[in-house]
């Protein structure tokens, strides 16, 4: 019961809300302060800025992170500053997690599974940046990567990994090549970013390739064979939350 719990009422406040999908934020909880905390808060600006000048009736790329605080208090505060929703996926911890006062009241959840927490990240995002930090920031973005890379996830998914000196320092993404672990290709499945504004360009390029594109050039070609809807309504109107099928 608990289980089914996590996913009814995630989704059925998603459907009210009217998020269509989002651009998560992963990234250290103990990061409160400096460089990394407030180029977090810019990026999530910049991009929650765009997102609401975008042509919908829902709220596209919304941004998303752990609720908590450090870099993912940073990132609901930037788009809570630029005036948009954005969401906080909390869990129960014994230290270091409580939701951050820039969380929309609406879209404040906390789990109690790690694993249903992890399925709305997954299923909802166009996109994921990876700020520095450490085991769980570590768990989150290899767990995303995997699912890209097993094929797993019926879209494609931008992936930004920022900060370059942090993470080439505490990982080595090329011995995981030289060593057979990886495939070559694989090292770009992720894109490394070191200012807001090349995040930020990053993340547009992809969100705009990847799916606004397709959508404009779907609706042109499927605009004749809509069927009738009620005054006032459009078919955004009567879809829920961007869910994300596994591919077979």
């Amino acid at each position: 019961m608990r289980i089914l719990a996590e996913y009814q009422e995630p989704l059925a406040r998603f459907r009210h809300e009217r998020i269509q999908d989002t651009v998560v934020f992963f990234g250290s909880a103990r990061f409160n302060s400096g460089k990394y905390y407030e180029d977090a808060r810019r990026l999530a600006y910049m991009l929650t800025d765009w997102a609401k000048g975008l042509p919908s009736r829902r709220n596209r790329f919304v941004v998303t992170s752990g609720g908590g605080p450090g870099i993912m208090e940073a990132a609901n505060r930037g788009a809570h500053e630029a005036g948009g929703k954005t969401i906080g996926l909390n869990i129960k911890l014994p230290f270091e997690q409580n939701p951050n006062p820039y969380i929309t009241p609406a879209l404040n959840f906390e789990f109690h599974y790690f694993f249903m927490r992890k399925l709305w990240f997954a299923y909802l995002a166009k996109a994921l940046v990876v700020f520095p930090g450490g085991f769980g920031t570590m768990d989150e973005m290899f767990e995303i990567l995997t699912l890209v890379q097993t094929h797993k996830l019926a879209k494609e998914i931008t992936v930004v990994v920022y900060g370059s000196a942090y993470w080439k320092k505490v990982l080595n993404f090329q011995a995981f090549v030289d060593e057979g672990a990886i495939s070559p290709g694989d090292v770009n499945l992720f894109q490394f970013a070191d200012t807001p504004e090349d995040a930020f360009a990053l993340l547009k390029q992809g969100l705009e390739e990847k799916h606004l594109k397709p959508e404009a050039a779907a609706g042109r070609l499927q605009g004749d064979h809509l069927p009738e809807l009620p005054t006032g309504l459009t078919v955004e109107d009567l879809l829920g939350p961007d869910v994300a099928k596994t591919r077979n």
